[in-house]
């Protein structure tokens, strides 16, 4: 087994630890990414959707200007409009469930219908990240699906960023497919989320994760705090789909918070502090806001890694509330109140991740560990197969660190050890590294091995 010294690991600590950028294949190809945004462009559209009058689940599908049915009409439109301008790099399609009455926020039949635009990767086809927004809104009342519910920020904000990113990465080709994804039934239930999960899992899609951008474009706190560079990752500490021999490893050997939801967090985390510095990522150890959910959930459930991108302070009177003015307070989620440069910033942190993702190897499936009672902690792992592979980075940090802050490229080999760091003191993940310099998300150990 090929071994490392101490001396060695201090020394790549003081080169490299504190400066740990995602490498592009070119620096410029995310700067590029970055600045082509358009605050404009994503402006006219939630302008475009908030106009619809209201996209609530249950609304008129018929009419060719008002309900859901004309929004996710218009929003395939605009996904066929990008295809055509990259001669068919992405296919447009519907994705549907019906789903009946429960007695709740379903009061009639309906058909769930989610807008796919899939741009497909030209080395992995079947892997696939993906970037969602919500087609649906309400008001105060969740089965009013007749009145005025322009949902300006909840959330066209997060469809118009979906689509701007669409936009923009339709320039460019990736090894993994990517997914845009208008999701429908949010407010009802997560139903459009439920229904592509579960069509995900029956298609035997490996789904990297899903970045689920729900309200990105206020800025204006209901406690008066305004913040136009600061942003909330949500995400799970460990799969919901863990077994009971997982949860029991877990206990002795750690990994309370390095499920594949938070590496995907950290990955966001990191990409942004590499590339958008004036930016605030702000990692959120829950799986959603207090009580509430969203559409990266219903991945969750099946097992696949999901992420909730958010604003930093949301503001109540302007989400979920019928349009009026009480007591000198404007209520309604409308156009007023949304920070359209505010959403081009966290359009360009979904873009610059989706194209990181894209880009990069497959992650390790087998890692495991090894170093009990020794002065140094041991690593084998299942080598990705293919010419695109340039090796492997160990990540190491405190246990009680949010990041991975201490790293060694190994290079490509399928074992390794790393002579005097103690394996009680740290937790440990692995990357895979392609030729292009882009890493996948970091795994965690799952596996102990003893010798």
């Amino acid at each position: 087994m090929k071994k490392i010294s101490f001396l060695n690991i201090v020394f790549t600590l003081i080169l490299f630890c504190n400066s740990n950028p995602i490498q592009s294949q070119t620096e410029e190809d995310f700067y590029r990414i970055i600045d082509d945004v358009s605050s404009s462009r994503i402006e006219q559209d939630i302008t475009a959707l908030a106009n619809f009058g209201t996209r609530h689940t249950l609304s008129d599908t018929l009419s060719e200007s008002r309900g859901i049915g004309a929004a996710r009409r218009w929003i395939f439109d605009r996904f066929q409009k990008i295809a055509s301008n990259c001669n068919g790099c992405i296919e447009v399609s519907y994705q549907k469930n019906y789903v009946k009455t429960n007695g709740q926020r379903i009061v009639k039949d309906v058909w769930i219908n989610n807008v796919i635009a899939i741009q497909k990767g030209s080395r992995y086809p079947n892997r696939f990240i993906i970037m969602s927004g919500d087609i649906d809104s309400r008001i105060s009342d969740p089965n009013n699906y007749t009145d005025d519910s322009p949902g300006a920020n909840d959330n066209a904000s997060g469809m118009a960023g979906t689509i701007e990113a669409a936009r923009v990465l339709s320039k460019y080709t990736f090894e993994n497919s990517i997914i845009y994804a208008g999701l429908s039934g949010e407010e009802q239930g997560l139903f459009g989320g439920k229904g592509l999960a579960s069509y995900a899992k029956e298609k035997g899609w490996e789904i990297i994760g899903i970045l689920n951008n729900d309200m990105i474009g206020n800025i204006k706190g209901v406690d008066g705090v305004i913040d136009n560079r600061t942003f909330r990752i949500f995400s799970e500490p460990v799969s919901n789909t863990e077994t009971e021999k997982e949860r029991k490893n877990r206990r002795f050997y750690g990994g309370e918070v390095d499920g594949i939801s938070r590496q995907l967090a950290r990955y966001v985390h990191k990409t942004v502090q590499s590339y958008m510095p004036e930016m605030n990522p702000k990692m959120i150890y829950r799986l959603d806001r207090f009580g509430r959910g969203g559409h990266h959930r219903p991945f969750n459930d099946m097992g696949f890694a999901g992420i909730r991108i958010m604003e930093a302070h949301e503001n109540y009177t302007q989400q979920h509330q019928d349009i009026r003015t009480e007591n000198g307070i404007n209520y309604g989620d409308v156009l007023e109140a949304v920070n359209f440069e505010y959403a081009k910033k966290l359009t360009a942190v979904n873009t610059i991740n989706l194209a990181a993702i894209g880009w990069a190897p497959p992650s390790v499936s087998e890692f495991s560990i090894g170093g009990i009672v020794e002065a140094s902690v041991k690593f084998k792992w299942k080598k990705i197969t293919g010419e695109n592979i340039k090796g492997y980075k160990i990540y190491w940090r405190d246990t009680t660190s949010p990041t991975w802050d201490h790293y060694r490229f190994v290079g490509n080999v399928s074992e390794i050890t790393l002579e005097g760091i103690v394996i009680d003191n740290f937790f440990f993940g692995i990357a895979t590294i392609g030729t292009n310099g882009i890493e996948s998300p970091v795994v965690f150990p799952n596996k102990i091995f003893r010798n």
